[in-house]
């Protein structure tokens, strides 16, 4: 029996079959999905959304999940306490563009304004309003960022996709169709253009092969502590609910 974290909310090729609580102090929510793949019970916890998953092999009964996740208590709440608090997004909170934190204040305009540190926004629906201008400034940022690449690499891209994914940041379709997280506009630029960078290269290797390294390290550079930033502090990204 296997147990990790996961940045995935649903894992690939299995079935809901029950929801079910892990009694305790807390009491912890846990979805058993049973998948004909599995060789072995696995247990999961999201990063993103603190869903706890248990998913089953083909013939091995609920209670032997069950009890296999009450043997995990301590991990699974030791793992959700360590989860970023969710952040809403409204007046006087404070919200990462580009990596800088700004704090959100109240303006009598309609429009949101950037300036010194704050973003100005109309008190009424502050959170909606300031998603779509956010979706604006990353779209603005993604182009520029894959134009310069997909002209660096000598090959065009079909178009750009923005949607708030959960499980990866960005892909590439095999028809030139480029994907991105518009929550990239919350990190840092060199992340985003990292990101930029990475799907761009599979226009030219649909893989991650070392010929796909390569090409990435050639159109941006190294890319470790971009990476790094990801895997570590990706998930705070999902943190602000708008």
């Amino acid at each position: 029996m296997r147990w990790a974290l996961s940045k995935a909310l649903v894992p690939v090729g299995v079935c809901n079959i029950a929801e079910h609580v892990l009694p305790g102090a807390p009491p912890v929510a846990l979805t058993l999905r049973r998948s004909g793949r599995a060789r072995r019970i696995s247990l999961r916890i999201s990063q993103l959304d603190g869903r706890v998953t248990l998913t089953l092999p083909a013939g091995v009964k609920e209670a032997e999940a069950l009890a296999f996740a009450a043997s995990k208590a301590e991990w699974i709440r030791g793992h959700l306490d360590n989860r970023p608090d969710e952040m809403p997004v409204e007046i006087g909170a404070s919200l990462p563009i580009e990596g800088a934190e700004h704090r959100i204040v109240s303006t009598t305009g309609r429009r949101v304004v950037q300036r010194d540190g704050a973003l100005g926004v109309p008190e009424d629906a502050a959170g909606r309003r300031l998603q779509a201008w956010l979706k604006g400034l990353s779209r603005d940022r993604l182009v520029a960022a894959s134009d310069h690449y997909a002209d660096r690499l000598g090959r065009s891209y079909k178009r750009i996709t923005l949607r708030d994914t959960r499980s990866r940041w960005g892909s590439c379709t095999s028809d030139g169709g480029l994907m991105f997280s518009w929550r990239l506009i919350l990190a840092p630029p060199k992340v985003l253009r990292y990101v930029a960078a990475h799907e761009v290269a599979h226009l030219a290797e649909m893989n991650h092969s070392p010929k796909f390294w390569a090409t990435v390290e050639r159109l941006y550079g190294p890319c470790d502590s971009e990476r790094r930033w990801l895997r570590r502090e990706g998930a705070t990204l999902h943190r602000y609910k708008f």
